[in-house]
């Protein structure tokens, strides 16, 4: 299918298919699932491995940021589509990293929906020193350009620790804007893990080969491995995945950390357990695929009598997926705001 056949999804794609701007050879930077980007033009930088995994499907270049900023024979883009994300402290930094990795000068282009608080990047590039304009708005989008320069700030200023208390025991997490929970505990994942140690009934014993899917700062990856367990971590953020080193590291601890889509790197490997905070969230959109993707498909990563324990919010529909799954769960704990679920594999 050529790219003159593909029309754009997204509002943010369709004001961006308007414009006469040439796109060959520049980045499209943090974007959207959206076929007219995919079978379009120049290379994709993604924090997000089942965007870039999209593009490689569809022939086309794609980078995680980690790689990008390293890697000696990326080349030099003839400009930038920076999409902002959710995050405003993420869409900063994203500026950040493009001012130190590309040449002073480069065009940049931002885009998003003004819901989303797309115009705040005007006061945000004032505070950078960095001129711009507005191209366009439609679909209540707007775009504008500038050209980046260098801002005296280091992007890894970005990256931030804390410490939690739990199960009488201190973790140190690594943050960054980024990554699920940016800063702080998540209440849902402290009720798993008040779950897991026994906190007012019997432990759930989790021992042996037990897979973190999801793992954001590596909260859980870090109390597992610290209660013996053999753990793998995944997420399909590779600022998750980056952070649950991090976080391994400064409590000196071991574990495998890999980007994954749900199971998609993991070669068909079964576990003793798999734990999970599964999101439902993609940017301001439910979505409730990998979550289902994660409960369907979790039998076939389980050894017999193996179990799968997730924390989700009391409204999200996950029971008639463990029926289907399973044939059976039991709910561990409900606050009324989340419930933790475990299903075991017969």
């Amino acid at each position: 299918m050529s790219a003159e056949t593909v029309r754009a999804e997204n509002p943010v794609c369709q004001l961006l298919e308007r414009q006469a701007a040439d796109y060959r050879g520049w980045w499209w930077v943090a974007p959207p699932r959206d076929a007219w980007l995919e079978t379009g033009q120049g290379r994709a930088i993604s924090a997000d491995l089942a965007v870039r995994e999209a593009w490689q499907a569809a022939g086309r270049s794609a980078l995680s940021p980690f790689a990008a900023g390293s890697a000696g024979d990326v080349g030099t883009p003839a400009g930038v589509v920076l999409f902002w994300p959710k995050s405003h402290a993420l869409g900063e930094w994203w500026l950040l990293w493009l001012c130190a990795t590309l040449p002073e000068g480069t065009p940049l282009q931002l885009v998003g929906e003004n819901q989303g608080g797309i115009k705040r990047v005007l006061k945000v590039l004032a505070a950078l020193g960095l001129g711009c304009r507005k191209l366009d708005s439609a679909r209540r989008c707007s775009l504008f350009e500038t050209r980046l320069g260098r801002v005296g700030i280091d992007p890894d200023a970005a990256w931030t620790t804390f410490d939690v208390e739990l199960d009488s025991e201190r973790l140190t997490l690594a943050s960054h804007p980024g990554v699920f929970g940016h800063g702080k505990l998540d209440d849902g994942t402290r009720l798993l893990i008040e779950t897991l140690s026994g906190e007012g009934r019997a432990p759930i014993g989790l021992a042996g080969d037990v897979l973190d899917l999801g793992c954001g700062d590596g909260i859980l990856a870090a109390w597992l491995a610290r209660q013996g367990a053999r753990v793998t971590a995944v997420d399909v953020n590779a600022f998750a995945v980056e952070a649950t080193r991090r976080s391994l590291a400064a409590n000196g601890l071991t574990g495998e950390v890999a980007e994954s889509d749900v199971y998609s790197a993991l070669d068909g490997r079964i576990f003793d357990a798999i734990v999970s905070n599964p999101p439902f969230h993609q940017e301001r959109a439910i979505d409730y695929g990998p979550a289902a993707r994660l409960i369907l498909d979790a039998p076939a990563h389980l050894r017999p009598g193996g179990q799968l324990v997730i924390v989700a919010n009391a409204f999200l529909p996950y029971p008639d997926l463990l029926e289907r799954a399973f044939g059976g769960f039991e709910i561990l704990a409900d606050d009324r705001r989340f419930r933790v679920y475990r299903a075991i594999r017969r």
